[in-house]
Formats: structure tokens, sequence, C-alpha cells
């Protein structure tokens, strides 16, 4: 079922063109019938080991059962005439942004930002990833056991374990949930994507390190910050909502990481209210952003929002900047990360930031990790380059 709903929404663009032009008055449709007939169009197109009797008999049932025997004939009439007559064709659209919003199901203004962007050919590759089932990524907590340990340990629980391409703790797994593991139980490994895990990295922390994760919950990047700290160090974790942070003191307790880390609920643009400047050795700003390198693992947020939001939110990420800027030593490593692909939210924040900020000069990411698509040292890794989320990375060291 979850795995109806989840493609449902995935490709809900798609199944609305497929649908309405065998509705009479589409608007007139109760919203549940219409998710009925989205979720057997799904089922029809996508899920082909589905015997087609069994979708069409369930679905008839269905609507019988929270409708009437008009809600029952409906449903029974537009499948088998989807069935009879066929689907659409894409080729009916003749433009061209709108055909590729129609086809991969993404709204049009994500279509024009990403083909202005990085061009056709990428723009068709990306979206062709999106839809595809994400991966079940895993980082060891190797403050409690070691990679190899790990590994062996997955395995003898009937784990199909693969080493991630582009993260150092990471692992891939198949086979059954991760948190059916016992090694998940313990806090010896945590559910995050593998481009996630890549900013606490870029941060080159040390042992004793005073670290600010300025934009902390749910905890993922925290407890990965908390893992490379010995005794002397400790992260200070921010969220502007006392309930993430509930979520991130949960994460850390599970992860016996406890000691090396202290959250409190604060709006990360009032810093001053409780630290002083040069405080911090390290500062990692994982930036709210609009979410768009996600819309492979959550679909939903495709749908969720418009270039206006987009631009509210460049506003809050620069605010961000600034104000933990002067909480950073000279000398110290910030660096700026972001689970969207989209230019104005990345390296435009960045341009800004650092024309404002003279005295932070952007680090060539190259001499940590091999990939082959940086940008001025950036690092932008999209959803299609490794079956990952899509990530934003910049590093900034304060002179």
């Amino acid at each position: 079922m979850t795995n109806i709903v989840y493609g449902v929404i995935q490709h809900r663009l798609t199944l609305n063109y497929e649908i309405v032009p065998f509705l009479k008055q589409p608007e007139k449709v109760k919203p549940w019938l219409m998710e009925l007939l989205y979720s057997a169009l799904y089922q029809m197109e996508y899920l082909t080991r589905v015997p087609k009797r069994a979708i069409f008999n369930e679905s008839i049932k269905i609507a019988k059962q929270l409708g009437n025997d008009g809600s029952r004939k409906l449903v029974t009439g537009i499948l088998h005439q989807m069935d009879r007559s066929g689907l659409p064709s894409f080729e009916r659209i003749k433009d061209g942004k709108k055909k590729l919003s129609i086809q991969y199901s993404v709204p049009s203004w994500i279509i024009e930002q990403l083909l202005d962007q990085v061009g056709k050919n990428k723009t068709i590759s990306i979206l062709k990833s999106i839809n595809q089932p994400s991966k079940q990524a895993i980082r060891v907590n190797q403050h409690l056991i070691s990679i190899k340990d790990a590994i062996q340990q997955l395995k003898a629980q009937n784990y199909h374990v693969q080493s991630s391409q582009i993260a150092q703790a990471g692992l891939i797994l198949s086979g059954k949930p991760v948190t059916l593991s016992s090694l998940f139980k313990t806090g010896a490994i945590t559910i995050q994507d593998e481009s996630a895990m890549l900013p606490v990295e870029a941060l080159d922390i040390k042992g004793d390190s005073q670290v600010l994760d300025a934009c902390a919950a749910p905890g993922g990047k925290t407890t990965q910050i908390a893992e490379k700290l010995n005794q002397g160090g400790i992260v200070r974790a921010l969220d502007l909502h006392r309930s993430k942070i509930k979520k991130i003191d949960q994460n850390v307790k599970r992860m016996h990481l406890e000691k090396r880390v202290n959250s409190m609920d604060l709006d990360a643009k009032k810093v001053d209210q409780k630290f002083s400047d040069e405080q911090f050795d390290r500062i990692l700003v994982d930036a709210p952003c609009s979410g768009l390198g996600l819309m492979q693992r959550k679909p939903e947020v495709r749908y969720g929002k418009k270039i206006d939001d987009v631009l509210r939110l460049v506003k809050t990420q620069s605010e961000i900047l600034n104000a933990v800027a002067r909480k950073l030593k000279h000398g110290g490593i910030m660096v700026y990360s972001t689970c969207t692909i989209l230019n104005q939210e990345n390296q435009n924040v960045i341009v800004q930031f650092v024309e404002n900020h003279p005295e932070f000069k952007i680090e060539d990411l190259s001499k940590q990790f091999k990939f082959d698509h940086q940008i001025n040292g950036y690092l932008k890794i999209f959803p299609d380059d490794y079956d990952s989320d899509g990530f934003f990375i910049c590093k900034l060291r304060r002179e």
C-alpha cells in the first residue's frame, strides 16, 4: 500500500493527464474517487505484476463501499474505457516544457529552472532519476562500531550490503527495512542519505573542536559531528522549534552521544543572544531550503513550493550565514549546504555572502572529494549522479 501511495504522489501530474480525457466533468468528481482512479491507473501502468482483473475488482469494490452505485458505475466505466482505448500520448503536447512536466510529473516552474541552469539533456536525466525507487542508505556510527564489523553483522542479519560510492561511512542496504536491524536499535547505524553525509566530512573536524550546527534538526549531521569529537569537543545543535529539538535529542540518545551534544531551541539568526564572537572552530549551516534535491525520496516536495518560496528562502539563508559568520574563529571552517539543486539557493547565496564578507574564502573541495562536477570549488551533486539526494556543499575558511 505504501508503494501505491508514494507512486501516486510521484506520478500525479502524469496520471491526471491520462485520466481527465475519460471524464465528462472532471471538476465534479469527488476527491476520494479521483484518488481511487489514480491508484488504479498507477497499478495498471507501473505495477505490471499485479493482475489487471485484481486491480479492477478491488477498485470497483472500494468505489461501492465508500460511495454508492453511481460511484461503482463511474469507476467501472472509466477503467474499462481506459483499458480499451489506451492512454493519451505525450506526443500530443506541443509545448516542450509542458510535455516534460506532464511526462515526468514535475511542475513547469521547476522544469523551466532546470532547463535554464543545466540544459535539456541533464534536465531529462535528472527527471528520469527522481521517479525511480530510492536506495536505503545508512551511516555507521563509528563511535560504537567499525565499518567492517557493521558490514559483517548486517550480512549475518540477511541484509545485502554495498559500500557507498561517495560517503566514507555510508552503506547501501537492501532486503528488508533498516529499522528491523539490531544495529539500528542499539544506535550503531542510522538512516542517512549518502549525499547528506558529505557536509560534515567537508568540515574537517578535530577531536576537540567547538562546533555549531546552526540548523540541526532532525539531528543526522549533529550525531555525525559528535562521532568525530573527543571529550574536549562539543557540538551546539540549534533549531527554531522545540519539538524538533526533542527529535535531535532522541537521535543523540539512541546513538550514545549525549556527552558531546548540547541542543537548544534557538533561531540561528539570533545566535548573538547565546554565543560570543569567534567562539567556534567549525560551523555547519545546513540551511532551510526548497528540498528539491529530495524529489526521488520525498516526491511530495515537488508540489509544495513555488519560485516565490525559493526567493523567500534565499533571504533566510543569507540572514543565517550573516548572523553566524562572526561566531567563527579566524582560521576556522564554515560549511554551507542545502538539499536543493537550484542555483538561487546555492552558489548565488555564497557569491553574495563572500562579497559582503571578504575575510571568508572558498576552499577547493577537490582536495577532499574526487568528483568530476565541481563548480568553482563548490560541490553540487544531482540526483542522477549517484542515485542519491541532490546536494550542494561549499566550504569556507575565515582568514
